[in-house]
């Protein structure tokens, strides 16, 4: 496998000018997919506009002056992806990672106490030794838990760094959710019915605004509102 990847051939879902330079930064391997992630160091360099070059964008980012999801990281490969928060004390600046509806990438400005918590999809459970279960999400971190009262697809609401469950969003009729995949994502609407089909690991959950997607591309936000902020699409 390449270790190397080309600007033209990047993810479509990467908001980068692809006739400046020949090559892109290839993302390390991580909890998050290459076509809805982007590394670090094009988030600042490219997106943000922190440093003009790859070797200013390095020094910072080696520098520990970049914390993801409230931890220093200094990896300018690790890939970021949708709802990771990224942070810059120095400045005093945070951003919530999202995708929009033309299904790209795009940072979100937050303020300082939105950046303490982030949401986390549960993509599946396991059983541990002493009878604890293990909630394993979307962003490759897991969390222990005495008593199994979530599901898989709903989301959790954890605080930063320390992985505290502050609430938790179920994926059920009457909740909104983000569509991160398919013909609709970037779209947001209440969940109208989860179809249940024990057939299928991934049935189809139907919305109120007449449409129907899989289940693995469905991202609960919130209850009666979103929990956060939706990125502008640009025109």
């Amino acid at each position: 496998m390449s270790k190397h990847m080309k600007r033209l051939t990047a993810p479509r879902s990467w908001v980068i000018e692809r006739k400046v330079a020949k090559w892109a930064v290839k993302p390390s391997p991580g909890p998050h997919p290459i076509e809805r992630s982007i590394p670090l160091l094009m988030l600042i360099r490219d997106y943000l506009g922190y440093a003009d070059t790859a070797r200013e964008a390095k020094r910072i980012i080696g520098a520990a002056e970049v914390l993801v999801d409230g931890k220093p990281t200094r990896d300018h490969k690790r890939p970021i992806g949708i709802m990771d928060v990224v942070s810059i004390p120095r400045l005093n600046e945070h951003y919530r990672i999202l995708v929009d509806r033309k299904g790209k990438i795009r940072p979100v400005k937050i303020d300082s106490e939105k950046a303490k918590w982030k949401l986390s999809k549960i993509e599946n459970k396991t059983t541990v030794k002493g009878g604890r279960t293990q909630l394993n999400l979307h962003d490759g971190r897991n969390i222990l838990v005495d008593e199994d009262r979530y599901s898989t697809g709903d989301v959790l609401k954890i605080s930063i760094p320390d992985q505290k469950i502050l609430e938790v969003y179920k994926l059920e009729k009457g909740n909104i959710a983000l569509i991160t995949g398919g013909s609709h994502r970037g779209e947001i609407s209440f969940i109208e019915e989860v179809v249940r089909d024990n057939a299928t690991k991934n049935p189809p959950v139907i919305f109120r605004d007449g449409f129907r997607t899989v289940k693995k591309n469905v991202f609960v936000i919130g209850k009666k509102k979103s929990e956060i902020a939706l990125p502008e699409v640009e025109v």
